[in-house]
């Protein structure tokens, strides 16, 4: 009988305005799942969406599971979860490298951790919340077929991450549907000078770039009707505490880079006026830095 299995895989903010579909930042927000071979297949949840995350059927970590090893005998899980589902928070990104990880134990498939990667970003379709989520930190990725290559950054950085929190999700597929199939030069030119500041802003420690590095012109305005939170957000970029305003990866979730200097509850209530509504969830989180095979064990 196989050992008992656990993993620990955090959230993930994609894009994080220019990056599109090559940079992601992993949060300290985690899906918890501790797994055992069991009679039949149980799913025990707590914590964000149990009831969903506790859906055999619609289970997307059982249906990578079961794809990827036939075989493997059914299990018990008990998932504790605190990534908002369908929120652009890398939600599917964890759950299916979760599932990855469980055939791999369980089926005995003996990949790599490189293969499991590439494998969870195949079904993803692109690599960047994947690939946060497996390293941490700031991940940058490529894909070409099945072949994913990536660097991360860990530099400690001076500034704090906030997550403003609508209350209905949008699904990926929506959100890359509202997007054109070509782009002009300016716009592509914008995003890959804001995408090298970003990197350089992260590598370096410097705030300073923020404003300028989040800048985009491929997605943000094109889902904008769909994520109203950035409209009414998008102009304290550059106001006193908050360096940045961005989706988090499809939205509708958005991100804000804000200084450390401020006090928390000062620029939350900034946001929550802004949106218009003093109901607004944010929540304080930051990046998540530790690989990923550090959070993940058999016991």
């Amino acid at each position: 009988m196989p050992s008992p299995f656990h993993v620990r895989l955090p959230a993930t903010s994609a894009n994080l305005g220019p990056g599109f579909d090559a940079l992601g930042l992993a949060l300290s927000l985690f899906l918890t799942v501790d797994a055992t071979e069991s009679p039949e297949t149980r799913i025990d949840a707590t914590g964000r969406n149990a009831s969903q995350v506790a859906d055999l059927e619609k289970s997307l970590i059982l249906t990578t599971y079961r794809e990827l090893a036939p075989k493997a005998p059914p299990l018990h899980l008990k998932i504790h979860n605190e990534i908002p589902l369908g929120m652009g928070l890398g939600s599917s990104a964890a759950a299916l490298l979760a599932g990855v990880h469980l055939a791999n134990h369980f089926g005995a498939l003996c990949l790599a951790p490189q293969q499991v990667l590439e494998e969870a970003c195949l079904r993803e379709g692109h690599p960047d919340n994947v690939a946060a989520c497996h390293l941490g930190g700031l991940t940058i990725s490529s894909m070409e077929g099945r072949n994913v290559t990536t660097a991360t950054i860990t530099t400690r950085i001076s500034w704090r991450i906030l997550l403003a929190l609508p209350s209905a999700s949008l699904s990926t597929e929506k959100a890359r549907a509202l997007l054109p199939d070509s782009y002009s030069r300016a716009d592509a030119v914008l995003n890959i000078q804001s995408t090298a500041l970003l990197v350089a802003a992260f590598g370096q420690n410097r705030p300073d770039l923020l404003t300028m590095a989040t800048r985009d012109r491929i997605h943000q305005p094109y889902r904008a009707s769909v994520c109203p939170l950035l409209r009414a957000l998008l102009p304290l970029a550059g106001t006193p505490g908050i360096y940045a305003v961005m989706l988090s990866g499809a939205g509708p979730s958005v991100a804000l880079f804000t200084s450390a200097m401020h006090p928390k509850e000062d620029i939350a209530n900034a946001v929550r006026i802004a949106a218009g509504n003093v109901d607004l969830e944010v929540i304080q989180t930051e990046v998540f830095a530790l690989h990923s095979e550090e959070n993940t064990s058999a016991r």
